[in-house]
């Protein structure tokens, strides 16, 4: 084992080219935005289920994976990770996207429920816990047609953002990004409650 600290940082999406900008895909946009900042590439890696970028900064290496088992089948590709690393839950963090939140916001927290997400409620079951750091990015509730809410729904998730939604983006990874860099064993609760204060509709 080596001698760094390592942080696991999973981002939630589907693989392939026709959802790469949805809004279901923000865990992965996320991911892709923080290993290009250090010059990082990605690697298949069919062992772990996962799209899998490494690199090693201030002395800590950084493990980045984006689950290549579609976003209802997230779990699969946690518990791969969890018995290929022999790494406890509690040191993942899980970036996704939440229609609850509005754009703009980010929400933290060590534990809960799926709160309906498909691939949190995966990765729940394929862990048989809920105890574990999830980072959920608002993607804001699509609008109300009162005829067919669900298909509604769907056509949000999957839908792209816009350039002016990216801008918003642009501004919560960098927070993300920068509160994940210095989170520690000793400042966890300090850095949930720093993300949760963030509001860049204000901006």
């Amino acid at each position: 084992m080596s001698n760094y600290q390592e942080k696991f940082i999973i981002g939630l999406g589907n693989p392939g080219k026709k959802y790469d900008n949805n809004r279901h895909n923000i865990g992965f946009l996320f991911i892709k935005e923080f290993a290009d900042q250090f010059s990082s590439n990605f690697v298949l890696k069919n062992k772990l289920k996962c799209n899998y970028s490494e690199f090693l900064s201030d002395g800590i290496l950084y493990r980045l994976f984006m689950p290549t088992t579609f976003m209802n089948n997230s779990g699969e590709a946690i518990r791969a990770i969890i018995d290929w690393f022999k790494v406890d839950k509690d040191k993942l963090i899980i970036v996704v996207d939440d229609i609850d939140i509005p754009l703009g916001k980010i929400r933290a927290r060590k534990k809960g429920s799926s709160g309906g997400h498909n691939g949190l409620k995966n990765i729940i079951n394929h862990l048989n816990s809920k105890e574990f750091l999830r980072v959920r990015i608002g993607i804001g509730s699509p609008p109300i047609i009162e005829k067919d809410k669900q298909q509604n729904t769907i056509s949000h998730v999957l839908g792209n953002f816009s350039k002016p939604e990216k801008l918003i983006l642009d501004k919560i990874f960098s927070q993300i990004i920068k509160s994940l860099q210095k989170l520690n064993d000793h400042n966890e609760n300090s850095i949930i409650c720093e993300l949760n204060s963030s509001n860049f509709n204000e901006i």
